[in-house]
């Protein structure tokens, strides 16, 4: 019997011999799947192949569904009522230039910290100075680079910007060259290199792909897997409750949506398809690294996305609202000594990455935790460790909405009383409010909001 005992135990045992890596890899403005994104519509057989090793997290929630607040929360272990910063305008370290972050905790700890891409929100222009502070090289990382489209990864075989000019942003692109004149197949080359490099010290690296975040250009044979004919965009049904400006259509963004065609929605679609494709290829190319270095055994590899992301629904193409869309992202663990090809419907929360590496490295955090390790999930999938996840968003100094997601409800409260409740049960696409006939509901969940960290505009 302790024979049997001893082999089961073996590739737990020999997985914590020494200490692990860390790979992190982040998507940027990638959603999860639901409405028109399917996994029937939008193939991603590396993120599968990693799905395969690991624990997919289906219900995992962002604690601000924009980038730089995002990642500043997840990297902190804090909610963004904590760290305060709620834009992509804020310097992590202006705000907590004394919080060590997840990667520092390890640098700190003897490893190796390396990034590339974008892990931080990236800023700074031309600035070297100021685009090494966002991406808080030296804090968090020995060393961190951005990279830039080549001469010939600019030049589009075929694009438009789908508002006219009216958002800059808004335009996509079928580009020349390789997969390597783009920044993502850059980032994925110099991750794998710096894979390569590094030797038997244990290493935490960053690899921050820009894709499929606006502009949405990829190169040409992504969007060839997806002829456009072959898309059907979302559409919203005529019973849905219409929701008010503030909670989706704001400013300028709405106004430029409401006149987009249905065949500018679908080039849209098009895009962030072949966005999606082109960010899992290179992805791809990341894990043949540990394939044939053998890594898997001793790394500790984790697939995120910073937020997720409307693509047509409520007629908004973007994020940064309390809709399931926009709060939920992918989250996959891969982790040694632990089962893979798991599937978890655990609420779990993006503030729970930082205390759920530390524990599986054998580390502390060095502030109390606003999450909590998801190791039991790994090691059970069924177990749910937590009833509820909770999201912040802004939209001025006088008005910020806090939503609380249940496994069945949605439940937002706004600072100037108005409340949105949903049946995710019975309406997986929030396309219904029901918190006129749902009283007793709302009394218990605005009763939960009120354990969230105050929050000060």
């Amino acid at each position: 019997m302790k024979t049997i005992l001893l082999l089961a135990l073996c590739p737990f045992l020999c997985a914590l011999a020494r200490q692990p890596n860390v790979l992190l890899i982040m998507a940027d403005d990638l959603r999860d799947f639901g409405g028109a994104f399917t996994k029937e519509v939008v193939k991603t057989p590396h993120l599968d192949r990693l799905r395969a090793r690991g624990t997919t997290f289906e219900r995992a929630y962002v604690q601000y569904p924009v980038c730089n607040p995002s990642r500043s929360s997840m990297m902190t272990g804090l909610r963004a009522e904590q760290t305060g910063i709620v834009g992509n305008d804020t310097q992590l370290r202006d705000k907590m230039p004394n919080v060590v972050t997840l990667p520092q905790c390890f640098k700190e700890a003897g490893w190796q910290s390396h990034a590339f891409g974008k892990l931080y929100h990236l800023g700074g222009g031309k600035d070297p100075q100021a685009r090494r502070a966002w991406m808080d090289a030296g804090h968090s990382w020995h060393t961190a680079q951005a990279f830039e489209a080549t001469t010939t990864g600019r030049k589009m075989l075929e694009g438009a910007n789908v508002t006219r000019g009216a958002l800059r942003w808004c335009s996509w692109g079928a580009a020349a060259g390789t997969d390597d004149d783009q920044p993502d197949g850059q980032i994925a080359a110099a991750t794998v290199a710096k894979i390569n490099e590094l030797g038997d010290s244990p290493w935490f690296v960053g690899c921050g792909f820009m894709k499929p975040h606006d502009p949405f250009i990829a190169p040409k044979k992504y969007f060839d897997l997806y002829p456009i004919d072959s898309l059907k965009p979302w559409s919203d049904p005529a019973s849905m409750t219409a929701a008010r400006a503030e909670s989706v259509g704001f400013g300028d963004y709405g106004k430029a949506f409401a006149k987009l065609t249905p065949q500018e929605w679908l080039e849209l679609f098009r895009a962030y398809c072949a966005g999606t494709r082109f960010m899992d290829a290179q992805l791809g190319r990341v894990l043949d690294a540990l394939d044939q270095k053998q890594l898997w055994d001793q790394t500790i590899v984790i697939f995120v996305s910073d937020h997720g992301y409307h693509t047509g629904e409520r007629q908004w193409w973007n994020k940064n609202t309390l809709f399931e869309r926009s709060c939920r992202a992918p989250f996959i663990i891969a982790a040694p000594g632990m089962k893979g090809g798991q599937v978890s419907r655990s609420l779990v929360e993006f503030v729970d990455l930082y205390p759920t590496v530390t524990d599986l490295s054998g580390l502390k955090m060095p502030h109390p935790a606003a999450g909590i390790s998801l190791r039991p999930v790994l090691e059970n999938p069924t177990v749910p460790v937590k009833d509820a996840a909770f999201t912040l968003i802004t939209r001025s100094p006088k008005l910020h909405g806090q939503s609380i997601r249940t496994p069945r409800w949605r439940f937002n409260q706004w600072s100037d009383g108005h409340r949105e409740l949903y049946d995710l049960e019975a309406d997986p696409e929030e396309l219904h409010e029901v918190s006129a006939d749902q009283a007793e509901v709302v009394k218990a969940l605005t009763q939960k909001l009120k354990a969230l960290p105050a929050f000060t505009p």
